[in-house]
């Protein structure tokens, strides 16, 4: 009896411990059917707005001189004197060099003295010719002897012009002995030196000047893009006239904004097939000669003006599988709603879009990460200063 009151109460203890278990399990179900249900997500927006934005375009350029003049001699003979020092300015006109003058002033003085001798020459001649005019008219003479003083008399004119144009010769060759600055500008360093000899018209020049102010700055632009500017224009999403279209700024190889305002000239006819673009050239004022010759340098030329543009920041814009750009947005119910958007270009730290956004729509640019299209979400302002989260 007693074994069988053992195992009886060893049953029940058993059964006391399986109620108990299993009313630890329904109160642990009945507690997670419980649970308060999770928040809505909030993410930043921003109210989108059109405004007037101006269009620009950075090309790369590289300066060039305004005027080039190379100095080479146009007469033969020794160099005398330099008269300039190198990396100097000089004006037009200025003497740089002196070649020995002396064969080419006896060649004038040689040819004034035939000159003179030529009009010595002429006035018994031509009264010669004016008497035998008279006798011819009554038969005095000969047809023939006046025709002979008739002749001698035009080969003593001529003789004179050509002695006259010897001169001029003679002269422009003694001139030609001081070597004078074409243009003003600044003249670089001097290839020959005191005792050199100088070859007429010889291939290297004995210096080189450069007129630097203004100067020329020649960039290179893509004519796919003058293509795609044509469209717009045409299409009427960009005014593409205007005083200041032709206005053109500058920044410098180390990134810092030039202070002169430059001017566009012309754009080549031609593109080059090698690269697909064709040159514009652009004229700056450069008095302080901080731009030199073959410097690099960024052009950033006015394209047109649109009106009623959309830019949002860059944040706000993610691409989708097949890199297509897209937005989130939040939507009059208050639930996130996918866009598909058009980017026309970038603009600093914003994206210019043109198709996709209208005005008043509310951008998500901040806690896109935590959400998809269709999840509820609570919207507040978009605080540019925080640091505390992003896309």
């Amino acid at each position: 009896m007693q074994l069988q009151d053992k195992v009886n109460e060893s049953v029940n203890m058993i059964l006391v411990l399986m109620v108990l278990f299993g009313g630890l399990i329904l109160g642990g179900c009945g507690s997670q059917q419980a649970a308060p249900p999770p928040a809505i997500p909030e993410v930043a927006i921003v109210t989108v707005n059109s405004e007037r934005v101006v269009l620009t375009t950075e090309l790369p350029g590289r300066t060039s001189a305004y005027f080039v003049a190379e100095i080479r001699p146009q007469v033969n003979g020794i160099v005398q004197e330099r008269l300039f020092n190198e990396g100097s300015d000089v004006k037009a006109g200025s003497v740089l060099y002196r070649i020995d003058p002396a064969p080419y002033q006896a060649a004038y003085d040689n040819a004034v003295a035939a000159l003179a001798r030529s009009e010595a020459n002429l006035p018994p001649i031509r009264l010669k010719a004016e008497r035998y005019k008279e006798l011819i008219a009554v038969k005095a003479i000969s047809q023939q002897d006046f025709d002979n003083a008739d002749a001698a008399l035009k080969q003593a004119e001529a003789d004179i012009e050509y002695s006259k144009a010897a001169v001029e010769s003679a002269r422009i060759n003694l001139s030609y002995t001081r070597i004078t600055a074409p243009i003003s500008g600044r003249i670089g360093k001097s290839n020959v030196t005191i005792g050199a000899l100088a070859t007429a018209y010889q291939g290297s020049p004995f210096a080189t000047i450069q007129q630097l102010d203004p100067i020329y700055v020649d960039a290179t632009q893509s004519s796919a893009n003058l293509l795609q500017l044509k469209r717009n224009i045409a299409a009427g999403r960009i005014k593409g006239t205007g005083p200041d279209q032709a206005r053109v700024k500058l920044l410098l190889e180390d990134g810092t904004p030039y202070p002169q305002e430059g001017t566009l000239k012309f754009s080549d006819v031609t593109v080059d097939p090698s690269t697909g673009s064709f040159i514009l050239r652009m004229v700056f004022p450069n008095p302080n000669y901080i731009l030199l010759p073959g410097m690099y340098v960024s052009a950033v030329v006015q394209e047109g003006v649109v009106d009623h543009a959309i830019l949002v920041p860059q944040q706000g814009v993610s691409r989708d599988p097949k890199g297509n750009p897209v937005a989130l947005i939040v939507d009059g119910s208050g639930k996130a709603e996918q866009r598909m958007i058009t980017i026309a270009r970038a603009m600093g730290d914003k994206w210019l879009v043109s198709e996709g956004l209208s005005p008043g729509d509310h951008l998500i640019v901040e806690g896109s990460q935590k959400i998809r299209p269709g999840t509820s979400v609570k919207a507040i302002p978009f605080n540019g200063s925080r640091k505390d989260g992003g896309t």
